[in-house]
């Protein structure tokens, strides 16, 4: 092994290893107040103050006090995320929750914002093309005898001597 493979061979290396550190990081904290934190910021407080629950601070909100004990112990009681979830769900309604489920009707609120966004982008590829294709066409619309008569009308009409515009 010369001394370029070796180089390579090394930079390779740290990129993996610098990969799983990061994948390591991003697969989450395990401990109960990490865990808290991911999950209350998932949930949105019900006093009606439209703020997620771990940061609603408005003075004298009962509501997110007692909503952060309950998470607190249904994660002391081992429940998973999707069982803390579907109970704050079943108690307060679905829009304790911070992002909509995407399933079933729900899946238009992940889908919406992509198709309207698709559906525009393609408008406006359709009508630049239109553009763009209009402005060979006035050479044909400049010889049309319709088009040099309705001009020399407007001419005479307006007393205009320049129909540069035209």
């Amino acid at each position: 092994m010369n001394r370029s493979q070796a180089a390579v061979f090394w930079m390779r290396a740290c990129q993996a290893l610098a990969l799983a550190v990061a994948v390591c990081f991003s697969m989450g904290a395990t401990t109960a107040g990490a865990r808290f934190n991911d999950l209350s910021h998932r949930l949105m407080c019900t006093c009606g103050c439209a703020q997620l629950l771990g940061e609603c601070n408005h003075v004298g909100c009962t509501e997110s006090t007692r909503e952060r004990n309950e998470l607190s112990a249904a994660i002391a009681a081992g429940q998973t995320n999707q069982q803390i979830f579907a109970a704050f769900s079943a108690k307060y309604g679905a829009i304790v929750l911070a992002a909509p489920p995407a399933k079933g009707f729900d899946l238009i609120a992940w889908i919406a914002p992509f198709a309207v966004f698709a559906a525009a982008l393609l408008g406006v590829i359709l009508l630049v093309r239109r553009w763009s294709a209009g402005q060979s066409a006035p050479a044909v619309l400049h010889n049309d005898p319709a088009t040099l008569a309705l001009r020399e009308k407007i001419r005479r009409e307006t007393g205009s001597v320049n129909n540069g515009g035209f």
